[in-house]
């Protein structure tokens, strides 16, 4: 089976909070998201009103988002 007919399956468990307004209503979000049954994670993409369709994003585990905590902090001089 080629990658692409895969069926992705995903469980939003958390809304956390929307990151900014995108284009045609879709919002940038921070989510805690299981994709296909396994442990929810931190996932940070953009999401249609309906919460159906996705744009690409990113996924972290608590230990890369301790780490980018503290690069932003760094970052931001707080």
């Amino acid at each position: 089976m080629d990658s692409k007919d895969r069926e992705v399956s995903f469980e939003i468990a958390s809304r956390l909070g929307v990151l900014g307004a995108g284009s045609k209503g879709w919002s940038k979000e921070l989510n805690l998201v299981s994709w296909n049954g396994r442990e929810a994670k931190l996932d940070i993409r953009e999401w249609s009103p309906d919460h159906q369709k996705m744009g690409k994003g990113t996924t972290l585990t608590r230990e890369e988002a301790a780490a980018l905590r503290d690069l932003l902090s760094s970052y931001l001089g707080s």
